[in-house]
């Protein structure tokens, strides 16, 4: 079966670049002016250092190109005579360039970062030198944010060098500018440590200091296990105030408790926190979904609201005389036609009106019954519903509307998605652009939402499934029954295959059919499940029943989401 390449979820990727094993190279430049007025540079300095150890040094004049105006002479030292057989920049960016290693993980530090990165960036744009977009670390912000004016008068360079004792003294030469900002850096990671900042991520993030709460609560991660799973925060009761995941718990929760997280919900979280959970896992896949099912069954109220499955909207085509459709927040075992779970109940109505504008449908919510008839509405004034509340259309025609939508909302989209593009084509060559773009909004909508619900249905559908991949520590294996994770493990090298597959199929959770496109599992628990079975390297082991997805679905469709750009310029 083709698989839709799903959005991928949030990484299981934590912080941890030791700031001990980082590579800074320090950089000073010397100019004639400001960019803005055309100023070229005059000289370059920097200091690659690591772990407090200076590797190396790159000095050199350079040739600006213009002359140098008598303020800069003044305050550099350097002159239009000494800067005349020097090089000019493009003979001095690629030795530059090599030195810093900036492509190569090295991280870019300069006082006032802005002004010398805005330089470099437009030297290398200017002479046709890729620039490698290094991480960067500006000590002036740095600096603001850990020496409080009452211990210094201001933040220049030459203040903090003084008040930290540093021996390298600035003298606006680009080399001893650059020395005196490594003396610096290094005093300001000193004064960092004792925030509980230590790695590269941490110190990037670092905003304000740890709250009181974050220091001394930093004892919840002491015992984390250095493993993948699920954590769980709780208050002195025990109710889950926060559930996350991550490759390694230890490292994860503690970031919770340094100047890295500045989140305020999250430090709000902190102080109400009284100890952390861990839930060690075997996969990543069941990391995800042990997540999903935690939120949905203890609703932490510090967890994204966004993550809450009762916010799920649903476009159900009712079982009713005269069906219509409704926008509902649950899936009912009523032999109903659903489609979805749309992200918003506006998305939901959009693909409403996609399917209203070209399937005359009932949009009133009346019971009919013949004592009591009920007078036809505008919309059948206007053609767009047969009116069988006043007998105009017989339940046999109005079925053959019915059987039209849910064809296109299970897996007969081309009808409906050839008369809404015509539609929006006609508008455009009208130059009515607003409204065209609002009929592909919906039909964008309408394609989101059965494309979906297609793909849950699919899965949905299977008995069983068994895949695995590849993994640095084995071979990921997962039971899926009916879209649910039933089960999973992670399978050694060396391990005998056959019997470890027939032990995870035994010991699987069952998991019996149900109705809907997401009977036994969560929508978001599925995906989950479907982005992992569309992840690289993934191989199935087991499938007792076909998989396929309808071929004039939606997914057949899905580019028609940036359909026409054009179509409608005043919506871009």
């Amino acid at each position: 079966m083709a698989q839709q390449r799903l959005p991928l979820q949030g990484s299981l990727d934590d912080l941890g670049t030791p700031l001990a094993g980082t590579t800074f190279v320090v950089v000073d430049l010397e100019t004639t002016g400001s960019r803005a007025d055309g100023a070229g540079i005059t000289e370059i300095g920097a200091v690659r250092v690591r772990g407090g150890e200076v590797l190396g040094e790159f000095g050199t004049l350079v040739n600006p190109g213009v002359p140098i105006p008598p303020f800069i002479t003044l305050l550099t030292g350097i002159t239009q005579a000494m800067v005349a057989p020097a090089p000019r920049i493009e003979q001095v960016l690629p030795a530059f360039l090599e030195f810093a290693g900036l492509d190569r993980g090295t991280v870019l530090v300069a006082h006032n970062a802005p002004f010398d990165v805005g330089f470099l960036k437009a030297v290398c744009a200017a002479h046709g030198f890729a620039w490698p977009n290094p991480p960067v670390v500006d000590t002036v912000p740095l600096a603001r944010r850990l020496v409080p004016r009452d211990e210094v008068r201001d933040h220049k360079l030459g203040t903090l060098a003084r008040h930290f004792g540093v021996p390298d003294e600035p003298t606006h030469r680009a080399l001893d500018d650059a020395r005196a900002t490594v003396g610096v850096l290094h005093a300001l990671l000193e004064r960092l440590g004792s925030f509980g900042v230590d790695t590269l991520e941490e110190l990037r993030a670092f905003r304000t200091a740890p709250t009181a709460a974050q220091r001394r609560k930093r004892r919840l991660a002491e015992d984390m296990p250095e493993r993948p799973g699920v954590y769980v925060f709780e208050d002195a009761r025990g109710d889950a105030l926060y559930v996350g995941k991550s490759r390694n718990l230890r490292r994860r929760v503690m970031s919770y408790f340094t100047a890295s997280e500045t989140r305020g919900r999250v430090r709000e979280m902190i102080a109400l926190a009284e100890r952390v959970t861990p839930i060690v896992c075997g996969t990543e896949l069941e990391a995800e979904v042990r997540e999903l099912r935690l939120i949905a069954e203890r609703r932490p109220p510090y967890n994204r609201r966004s993550r809450n499955p009762g916010r799920a909207v649903w476009l159900k085509l009712t079982r009713e005389r005269y069906p219509r459709l409704a926008l509902v927040r649950r899936v009912l075992d009523d032999g109903a036609t659903y489609s979805g779970p749309f992200r918003s109940a506006r998305e939901a109505e959009l693909a409403r009106d996609a399917l209203h504008h070209v399937v005359p449908l009932r949009q009133c919510t009346h019971r009919f019954s013949p004592s009591r008839p009920v007078t036809a509405c505008v919309l059948a004034e206007l053609g767009r519903c047969g009116a069988p509340c006043e007998g105009r259309e017989s339940p046999e025609d109005y079925a053959a509307h019915a059987e039209r939508a849910e064809r296109a909302l299970t897996g007969q989209t081309a009808s409906v998605v050839r008369a809404l593009t015509g539609h929006i084509r006609e508008l455009s060559a009208q130059l009515r652009y607003e409204e065209a773009a609002a009929h592909r909004d919906r039909l964008a909508a309408l394609l989101a939402g059965a494309g979906r619900a297609q793909r849950l249905t699919a899965l949905a559908r299977l008995p069983q499934l068994v895949a695995g991949r590849r993994g640095a520590a084995g071979w990921e294996v997962c039971v899926v029954r009916h879209g649910r994770l039933a089960g999973t493990g992670l399978m050694r090298p060396g391990t005998d295959p056959h019997a470890f597959v027939r032990a995870l199929v035994d010991t699987a959770e069952t998991v019996p059919p149900g109705p809907g496109p997401a009977p036994r599992a969560g929508a978001a628990e599925m995906e989950c499940v479907l982005r992992w079975l569309d992840s690289p390297g993934v191989r199935l082991i087991d499938l007792d029943t076909p998989w396929t997805c309808p071929v004039d679905g939606a997914d057949r469709y899905r580019d028609l989401t940036d359909w026409d750009r054009e179509a409608a310029p005043a919506r871009r």
